[in-house]
């Protein structure tokens, strides 16, 4: 079984969408679900989905670990063209999950009370990102 979500974003930020992965699961039974996002400048986290503070909190941290193009840290990039925040977005995501595989039973993803789906979006401008799903038994 197979198939696509879209996950609208509106700049750089941790999307959830558990709620829409969980429904498609449903009734499934027994398998493993394989998430694998569409585009190389996000990233798919399981993460903490109780207090905003932590995403805060993430999003600063990759911020601060790869700045913007323009920083003048960054001044050895050559992949320049498509805006400062391109190509850090680029290494933030090859430096993060772009698939995750997660055990499903009785219909349900096997995640933690606390823990959420995520599509980490690192561009700062808003895209329509395609997350491609798998579920086998």
């Amino acid at each position: 079984m197979q198939t696509t979500f879209t996950i609208p974003t509106r700049g750089a930020g941790l999307y959830e969408f558990t709620r829409q992965v969980t429904g498609w699961c449903a009734g499934q039974g027994d398998g493993l679900l394989t998430l694998f996002v569409r585009h190389t400048s996000c990233s798919l986290l399981v993460q903490e989905n109780a207090d905003p503070d932590v995403q805060r909190d993430l999003r600063a941290f990759f911020d601060r670990l790869v700045p913007p193009s323009d920083d003048p840290s960054m001044s050895y990039l050559v992949h320049t063209l498509e805006g400062p925040d391109d190509m850090p977005a680029h290494i933030k995501a090859a430096m993060m999950p772009v698939s995750l595989s997660i055990p499903v039973a009785g219909g349900r993803p096997v995640l933690g009370t606390w823990q959420g789906i995520y599509l980490f979006e690192h561009r700062r401008a808003p895209h329509q990102r395609q997350v491609a799903a798998h579920f086998s038994r």
